[in-house]
């Protein structure tokens, strides 16, 4: 999962860089003024769902009971694609209004109804991945991550130079229909991974089939039961930086940036020096993923010295891990701004916003600590509380300092929440 993740993180980093320089600082701020929209129909469709498959396939690895599992994949895949079908209905269909009234930037229309496309797609490989993770198979999503990263850049340098053969100005919206392409991808890797699968399985066996509606009927209640709180969670926070990121342009202007010059800016920090901040993840990403299920079962077997060991070493090794990476970000910062994507600005973003990684991967890693025992809500409250601060600088802290009145939010909200994990721990170190 970790080479996966810096393999895709690689490939995005540079395909931003190439984005940037084609399209400009403006281009990317109202490309990135969609990632709210689809982030709050992930939330919507897929990604309680996801979670809930997770939970109820991973008996399959003990019982092999594949029935119980196929029933409880196909539930949850005719759900969350009800949901994704009317979701892409109603983008498609008031892309206008969204673009207008929502994300208020009249622009991103046009982006919107090509993004609504995707959102079935990216649907059918979530539930599927749901199922990998589940019985703890992580080279399938890893194979979907990484096929839908290379299609998504690939085909969009292949529409990019066809344009330029042909004499045409390639816009933004290349970049989008690239997106719709890679989950394409995505999906079709998973459809042949989970029919291998159950090939593999049951070589000759169609036992599965058919099934009941009875069955599916007790097995979409059992999935709604987790997925529907998990969903409303998300769907929260996810509306809340959805306002966020759509007031920091506003607020900016409100500072005195022109409306190009405050779209520049939102580009420059979200889709040039907020990237490379976050590629290092990929590593606590993966320790997260691997935590949660640890934990819980160590919770489950009262074993606390476990728990101990597992909080000790986060915090550990996220502040030592978060201090190599500050102090590159911070010595290199303008140096790799300027180098990889000309842009001074992004240089000053950079440095400061290095601070971030001590904090972020301690909070991190304690964060699927909290889910493996089963303090849901206490993360949700942390990610709201973390969440309300920051919103708290753009609305009256941007007006006055600019960009760098959000800059301090950033940073303030994450060491909030940092030591609210760690004082929700504090027993076990």
């Amino acid at each position: 999962m970790t080479l996966t993740g810096f393999a895709s993180r690689f490939i995005g980093f540079f395909y931003r860089i190439f984005l940037s320089r084609v399209f400009g600082a403006e281009g990317m701020g109202i490309y990135q003024l969609t990632s709210p929209v689809l982030a709050l129909t992930f939330s919507l469709t897929a990604a309680g769902m996801q979670t809930a498959i997770s939970k109820f396939v991973a008996r399959e690895t003990v019982t092999k009971d594949y029935r119980y599992s196929f029933t409880h994949l196909l539930s949850g895949f005719l759900i969350a694609m009800a949901v994704s079908v009317l979701c892409t209905l109603g983008i498609y269909c008031y892309a206008d209004e969204i673009a207008a009234y929502f994300l208020l930037e009249e622009r991103t229309a046009p982006l919107l109804r090509i993004i609504s496309l995707s959102i079935p797609m990216a649907t059918v490989h979530s539930c599927i991945n749901g199922y990998f993770y589940g019985i703890k198979k992580t080279a399938v999503p890893s194979l979907c991550q990484l096929s839908e990263q290379l299609v998504r850049v690939g085909s969009v340098y292949a529409i990019y130079y066809f344009c330029l053969q042909r004499g045409m100005v390639p816009t933004i919206s290349f970049a989008v229909v690239g997106l719709v392409i890679g989950e394409s991808a995505s999906m079709i890797v998973s459809l042949i991974a989970i029919k291998a699968h159950f090939e593999h399985v049951l070589p000759g066996n169609y036992s599965l089939l058919p099934i009941s509606l009875k069955e599916l009927s007790s097995a979409s209640s059992r999935l709604l039961n987790l997925a529907v709180p998990f969903s409303l969670n998300r769907v929260i926070i996810n509306f809340l930086m959805s306002v966020e990121s759509i007031f920091i342009p506003n607020k900016l202007m409100i500072y005195g940036y022109g409306h190009a010059a405050a779209l520049s800016a939102y580009g420059v920090l979200t889709g040039m020096a907020l990237p490379l901040i976050l590629f290092p993840n990929a590593i606590t990403g993966s320790i997260c993923v691997l935590l949660l299920p640890a934990v819980s079962e160590a919770d489950a077997a009262g074993n606390k010295k476990a728990i101990a060991k597992a909080v000790h070493k986060s915090i550990q090794y996220g502040f030592f891990l978060g201090i190599i990476f500050t102090s590159v970000f911070f010595v290199f910062g303008r140096f790799l701004g300027k180098l990889l994507y000309q842009n001074e600005t992004a240089g000053n973003f950079i440095m400061i916003l290095g601070f971030l990684c001590p904090m972020m991967y301690i909070a991190s890693t304690l964060n699927s600590i909290l889910n493996g025992l089963g303090k849901t809500g206490l993360t949700f409250a942390y990610s709201m509380v973390s969440l309300i601060v920051r919103l708290g600088f753009v609305f009256f802290l941007i007006p006055i300092f600019g960009i760098n009145g959000y800059l301090w939010g950033l940073l303030i909200s994450q060491l909030v929440q940092t030591l609210l994990c760690l004082y929700a721990v504090k027993q076990y170190y």
